[in-house]
């Protein structure tokens, strides 16, 4: 029994380094995808219809193909534009990268799923409140500051956490598609790199799990408190409950 503990211990400290890496990847691509996801989602509702166009196509792309897939495209892409593109401008050893490129792949995709969320959040937001900012003499900018951002980000946060988690799940795939480079091993291929040689594939891939689970319960926790925060002035049964089961409404 022992022994199955020592090695329980000994798998939890070879993958912590690991777990730095698919949280880089996480935490580097999050806040770009959001921002990204916000200029997007503001383009499907516009009155302009190629701009609705444009910004619907995009989201459909990312979200009618596997994530894999774009792993693969967008890494040969780059890979074939290395000799013409990239090392005549001194640039290959960046571009390259998988500390660069998997963040970026990370953040293209997860532009699309977050554009999705913020917009469906966007068609809900009550129409009487900014017609009545509007009766009152706000500008655009004002009114989408005070009353439609506010409404926006409150109602997609539940659903902008699990987009949050899906993330960070999905940096296991990335060194299954991007080379490793100096020992620069997550916690997939790490673990991977561990079965290879002693076939023992319950120990590792179970520690590696355990990695990911306890990550995504800190981030339920932080987003929830976030979430808390954001609607700190509505009654409990206004809110949507964050739990580890079904989604549920306080009070239902």
């Amino acid at each position: 029994m022992s022994g199955i503990f020592e090695a329980i211990m000994r798998d939890i400290e070879l993958l912590a380094r690991p777990a730095l890496f698919n949280l880089y990847f996480a935490l580097a691509s999050i806040p770009v995808g959001f921002a990204l996801a916000v200029v997007l989602a503001l383009g499907r509702a516009s009155a302009r219809p190629w701009i609705a166009r444009l910004s619907g196509a995009y989201i459909y792309a990312f979200r009618g193909s596997p994530f894999f897939i774009q792993l693969f495209m967008f890494y040969s892409l780059a890979l074939a534009l290395n000799i013409s593109v990239w090392k005549p401008m001194g640039i290959d050893w960046f571009v390259l990268h998988p500390l660069f490129l998997g963040p970026l792949i990370l953040a293209l995709n997860t532009t699309a799923y977050t554009a999705e969320i913020l917009y469906g959040a966007l068609r809900i937001v009550p129409h009487g409140e900014v017609e009545a900012a509007r009766a009152y003499g706000m500008s655009p900018h004002q009114i989408f500051r005070r009353v439609t951002w506010p409404h926006l980000i409150r109602i997609a946060w539940p659903a902008y956490t699990n987009e949050v988690v899906f993330l960070f799940h999905a940096t296991a795939l990335i060194y299954f598609t991007l080379p490793v480079i100096d020992g620069q091993r997550d916690l997939m291929s790490q673990a991977r790199d561990q079965f290879q040689r002693d076939y023992n594939a319950f120990l590792h891939f179970s520690v590696a799990a355990l990695y990911f689970l306890v990550i995504s319960l800190v981030v339920f926790f932080v987003f929830g408190q976030v979430y808390r925060h954001l609607t700190r002035h509505l009654p409990d049964s206004a809110r949507l409950g964050f739990s580890f089961g079904r989604r549920r409404v306080h009070g239902v």
